[in-house]
């Protein structure tokens, strides 16, 4: 098999579900070569899981189908995936690319028990710079990770073998970690989405740490429904990590049709005219996609991600690491313990400074963007040659962070997806960010972008997939209106005030009736159910579930909240009216709709 070869024929999520839909239990037969017993020779991974062991777990599946499980019971029943080697996989060893640190764990990670929870396969451990500290991939005893699309080239990191994996189809997703752009850089540099998570929502319980305040595990996949869908099942509150957080269920769940994206007002690419001419390019395809461009000030956001590398908080990387240095210079590559060291130069009052320092810039970013509904931004400004970085390690890799390294200080979520290709063929991604909490809605725009853009998946030159349909978020109500909350209409701003989106235009199924009710202000509808009724109008709109109480707290009766079934068989819940209401009502049936009703009334 070719290094660029991909080790199966499905890529996407829905791809592997249609793989198994028929017939299960081929699993035994896709992997049982899943790896030839042959020697690692590819730098992406670090180790490769043996064949009894990705056996072990293809049995557990098997014994779950016969003893009554079904594919509904695993969303991921049988989709292979890769793990950074700084996150623990039982019976696997973590070495984060430090043989002289290495382990091997009884337990997994958190996150990789809920994804093989959800039927995924682990085909392994990947390749990253040295304790997760660099954006280059090239800091590793386990050697560079070249870039899929030119191996003169940097794959980017730290999570370089993960992204490298998804860029060449050898799993359908990995898990990274992003302390400063390492769930991003990559991702940008190899044509694929990495979606940085908010905070606090995937538990870093058996990750190695970084910065435990600033650490977060990444996703990388070959589409952005892909991501986010992992990212759903991998969350989730975990008591057992002190750092992580119950979802607010505050945010929306998708960008507006016209969003306002936030633009650095100065905007710097090192020289380097190719990455410049794809991003302007990019920001033209999003403003067809009818996205408004706002210039900002990125002077805070710029001197945020300074502080991460040059100043108190390099000191989080020498708690987590710092042991090592007691051990042979030579059990640590020279640039990682260089900065593992530097930490040592700070005191207790630099670092509470530096708390002061993120706090001040955190909160001018977080006004900045409260007029806007993200900020897009090149990935990375420019990339380097594996020889290029010889030369200059630390400075190259500074300039890979200059659009990241803010991110998790700010508390912002971001996804980084592939963007216009430079005219040198390389992958230029672009990046959005967006407040905590708000990873649903950049997710959703990703997918709108990347239908927009149409490229190919990674560097497996195959195309990118027709639109999927996706499960309601677990995060937000669907709810149906009919009548004064439809747009445009007076009551509307009591969804969009409190975060909701408009999701569709559809009707209900064939057995309602829509009444105009008497003495109302403004004047609404009445829905109810009937055996001779017909199809009805309605508006489906995402809100908060957080929200949601707020809402229903301002319908007044003969109103209220029930569960509407749709013309495709779909529930929802929707607005519904108490039937003594009724006697007094205008049946308006024959209309088909509320508006329609008022056109024609106002017409008469």
């Amino acid at each position: 098999m070719s290094q660029s070869s991909p080790l199966f024929t499905p890529l996407t999520l829905a791809e592997w579900r249609r793989e198994y839909q028929d017939d299960p239990k081929r699993i035994a037969e896709i992997y049982s070569a899943a790896f030839p017993e042959t020697e690692n020779t590819d730098p992406a991974w670090i180790t490769r899981a043996s064949a009894e062991h990705i056996q072990a777990q293809v049995a557990t599946l098997v014994a779950a189908l016969d003893q009554g499980k079904t594919l509904v019971d695993f969303p991921l029943f049988g989709v292979p995936f890769a793990v950074k080697d700084n996150i623990d996989v039982a019976g696997l060893p973590t070495t984060a690319a430090c043989p002289a640190f290495a382990y091997t764990p009884q337990e997994d990670a958190a996150v990789v028990a809920n994804l093989k929870a959800a039927g995924a396969i682990v085909l392994g451990k990947t390749n990253l710079d040295q304790f997760a500290t660099g954006l280059v991939g090239t800091r590793s005893p386990y050697g560079a990770v070249p870039n899929t699309f030119n191996p003169a080239y940097v794959s980017g990191g730290s999570s370089s073998g993960s992204a490298s994996a998804v860029a060449r189809g050898l799993v359908a997703f990995a898990l990274g970690t992003d302390t400063a752009g390492s769930g991003r850089v990559p991702a940008g540099f190899n044509n694929i989405v990495g979606l940085k998570p908010t905070k606090g929502w995937l538990s870093n319980r058996g990750v190695v740490p970084a910065c435990r305040l600033n650490d977060t595990v990444s996703v990388f996949a070959l589409t952005a429904d892909d991501a986010a869908r992992v990212a759903d099942i991998a969350g989730g509150y975990d008591a057992q990590d002190a750092y992580s957080r119950h979802h607010p269920r505050t945010a929306p769940a998708r960008l507006p049709a016209t969003p306002r994206l936030a633009v650095p007002d100065i905007l710097e690419f090192y020289d380097d005219s190719h990455s410049e001419a794809a991003f302007r390019q990019s920001l033209a395809r999003l403003e067809a996609l009818g996205a408004t461009l706002i210039p900002v000030d990125f002077t805070p956001f710029r001197t945020l991600a300074e502080q991460l590398y040059q100043g108190a908080w390099v000191a989080e990387r020498t708690v987590a690491v710092g042991e090592m240095l007691s051990q042979p210079a030579e059990t640590m590559d020279p640039t990682v313990r260089g900065i593992v060291a530097g930490g040592l130069n700070y005191t207790a009052c630099d670092a509470w400074q530096a708390e002061y320092t993120r706090a001040a810039l955190a909160r001018q970013i977080a006004q900045v963007l409260e007029d806007v509904d993200a900020l897009v931004v090149p990935t990375s400004p420019t990339i380097h040659t594996l020889d290029e970085m010889k030369e200059e390690p630390v400075r190259y890799n500074s300039h890979f962070g200059y659009y990241t390294n803010f991110t998790n200080l700010a508390d912002l979520c971001a996804l980084a997806l592939p963007g216009d290709f430079r005219a040198d063929g390389l992958p230029a991604g672009i990046t959005l960010i967006a407040p905590a909490w708000h990873d649903a809605a950049l997710a959703h725009f990703g997918a709108r972008w990347q239908q927009a853009t149409r490229l190919p998946l990674g560097a497996t030159h195959k195309a990118l997939p027709g639109v999927q349909p996706q499960p309601i978020s677990p995060h937000h109500v669907r709810l149906a209106v009919v009548g004064a909350h439809l747009r445009g209409m007076p009551l509307n701003h009591q969804l969009t005030t409190r975060g909701a989106v408009f999701i569709e235009e559809t009707t209900t199924s064939g057995d309602y009736r829509l009444y105009a009710l008497a003495n109302t202000t403004p004047p609404k509808p009445g829905l109810a159910r009937a055996g001779d009724g017909q199809p009805i109008v309605v508006e489906l709109w995402d809100i908060p579930l957080a929200r949601f109480g707020e809402v229903v707290a301002e319908i007044p009766a003969p109103l209220g909240i029930g569960t509407l079934t749709l013309a495709d068989g779909r529930d929802v819940k929707g607005f519904i009216c108490e039937p003594q209401a009724l006697a007094s009502a205008t049946d308006i049936t024959e209309w088909g709709g509320w508006k329609a009703w008022l056109a024609r009334h106002q017409r008469a």
